[in-house]
């Protein structure tokens, strides 16, 4: 197993391999990530690790608040995060490659990472201006029935994708779709329109059947669903919103 030191960037949402990620970066702890990554050579890449928070806010307070509004807020890498971060986070992220990186005249900045591989958490440290994690990389094994469940899912995909933006709608079923199984995971894990949990349990899949196997129960429960419900407006299922930190 490959194991590396990373950057952490937690995140009230999952990022999955393959996937694009737009990230606005404001405060100090990720500003100082963001000055550290571009001290990398342009030639290298420049890598974090994007996790999911189970418990705790993407952004710190910044001013006194409820239940006490006289305390101070928390300062620091792992604000918000309590005094064990790595207990406040899920156990499996995924490596994220900053394309681009672009700061503003206010000295935060905007960057777009894509997605590249799964890793485990090992431990979290907050010594330094940012977190920093030690991970290990997750394989992506197929398991043994991954190509015929693919076919299942896109097609089980495509009407749940008629049923959230319409039929006369333009969706990804006018657009090619991809043939290898562990990408099809990915995209359907990151356009269907579920919870947090949910996507972190689909990221967290020990392989790609049983991710497949999954998605394909959840496109037809969904599908269900919106079928009894009133007309939907249409969703763009491969935008994904641009998070604060």
């Amino acid at each position: 197993m490959t194991s590396a030191r990373l950057p952490l960037f937690p995140l009230n949402a999952v990022l999955f391999p393959g996937l694009v990620l737009p990230l606005n970066v404001f405060e100090e702890r990720y500003r100082a990530m963001m000055r550290a990554l571009l001290d990398i050579d342009a030639s290298e890449p420049r890598r974090f690790a994007v996790v999911a928070i189970r418990d705790g806010s993407e952004v710190a307070r910044t001013a006194p608040g409820m239940p006490d509004p006289t305390s101070l807020p928390e300062k620091g890498p792992a604000a918000g995060f309590g005094p064990d971060p790595i207990k406040s986070f899920h156990p499996v992220g995924c490596v994220a490659d900053a394309a681009s990186i672009r700061q503003r005249g206010d000295g935060s900045y905007e960057l777009m990472v894509t997605g590249t591989t799964r890793v485990r958490l090992h431990s979290v440290d907050a010594s330094g201006p940012f977190l920093t994690a030690e991970t290990e990389e997750l394989p992506e094994d197929p398991g043994e029935e991954a190509e015929a469940l693919a076919e299942g899912v896109l097609r089980a995909f495509r009407s749940y994708q008629k049923r959230l933006a319409g039929a006369r709608e333009r969706s990804l079923t006018t657009t090619e779709l991809p043939d290898d199984p562990s990408v099809v995971s990915y995209l359907v894990a990151a356009a269907a329109m579920v919870d947090v949990p949910t996507k972190q349990r689909l990221l967290e899949a020990p392989d790609t059947t049983v991710r497949l196997r999954e998605e394909l129960a959840l496109l037809r429960a969904e599908t269900a669903v919106l079928r009894h419900l009133p007309s939907l407006p249409a969703v763009e299922l491969t935008q994904a919103p641009t998070h604060p930190n």
